[in-house]
């Protein structure tokens, strides 16, 4: 499943090269030459079904690699996983172009930038996050890397635009649910305040199913994540009174079932919690999701998280 929220609405757009030129000239408003011609879409295609792929990436005339997330949450994380896209960008590059990285020359390569779009809610001061700060608290490392936000308050064009759409979708959502209302109402509000209007208009269909089957998928994954924690703990407290019932006999006398049995079911409950919301957050971690995302719907700790992450990758 694809587990991202609005980002879809945002591919499906900047693979259309009149309105990924768009974007470019939002980034570079000096550049008026540049044309859609001059544009090469390279984004990451998946290969396998956990593979590696980033929202957006594009070459303009062989001189600059662009790569574009768009988030409603910001985690210093996306720093890591943009320096992957790219590594793994430039990887796909010098095997196309047939680079010797063995030549004592210095091999031609396209200058990277890397930006995240960000369209939640939450306040943030910063417009550039970098490795070293947020990783290294500030000390000198082998590599940099720095990730530029785009928000609402520094967005320009059409990337202002696809902000303005996502937050006024959230609204929508709050007062119909996740439903085609919210979605239908929030297309009639951008045209109205010539928000992505020409790509609303052009593609309107397509962007209400899109969100549908979006917040369709979100909602099911609500159901999975509560049928998960429901048999984890279903399990655990059978579990739980089952070591009760032979602590009991094992004392031998009924205060001593009674004490088993209570102390299994609170162990039971626990442990069946527990084991409940970490599947639901190794299920969310092979999806991509962000920690601080998984941390806020399962409660599980970041540490937890982090070590659960390591462990799936462990496993491949």
């Amino acid at each position: 499943m694809n587990r991202k929220i609005k980002d879809s609405v945002f591919t499906k757009m900047f693979r259309q090269k009149k309105y990924l030129l768009q974007l470019y000239q939002a980034l570079h408003p000096e550049d008026k030459e540049t044309t859609a011609d001059d544009i090469e879409i390279i984004t990451l295609e998946p290969i396998l079904i956990n593979d590696m792929t980033n929202d957006l990436g594009f070459a303009v005339k062989d001189k600059l690699f662009v790569l574009v997330e768009a988030q409603s949450t910001v985690s210093v994380n996306i720093i890591i996983r943009s320096f992957m896209y790219l590594a793994r960008t430039y990887q796909e590059y010098f095997k196309a172009a047939k680079r010797d990285l063995y030549s004592s020359k210095p091999v031609k390569i396209p200058k990277p930038e890397l930006y995240v779009v960000y369209t939640g809610d939450k306040k943030t001061n910063k417009d550039v996050i970098t490795l070293s700060e947020e990783f290294f608290g500030g000390e000198e490392a082998a590599i940099e890397v720095r990730v530029k936000l785009i928000t609402e308050k520094n967005g320009r064009g059409i990337i202002s635009q696809y902000i303005t759409f996502s937050k006024i979708v959230n609204a929508q959502a709050k007062i119909y649910g996740r439903t085609s209302k919210a979605v239908q109402e929030a297309i009639r509000i951008c045209k109205d305040e010539e928000v992505l209007t020409e790509f609303l208009k052009g593609q309107e269909k397509e962007v209400v199913d899109i969100m549908i089957d979006l917040f369709d998928q979100e909602e099911m994954y609500k159901i999975h994540e509560e049928n998960l924690i429901a048999e984890s703990r279903a399990k655990a407290i059978a579990e739980g009174r089952a070591e009760g019932r032979a602590q009991g006999h094992a004392q031998g006398h009924a205060q001593g079932r009674a004490e088993g049995r209570a102390e299994g079911r609170a162990e039971g409950r626990a442990e069946g919690e527990t084991e409940g919301k970490e599947s639901v957050a190794m299920e969310m971690i092979k999806y991509n999701y962000e920690p601080l995302i998984i941390n806020k719907l399962t409660q599980v700790p970041l540490d937890r998280i982090n070590e659960l992450r390591v462990f799936l990758v462990n496993q491949q």
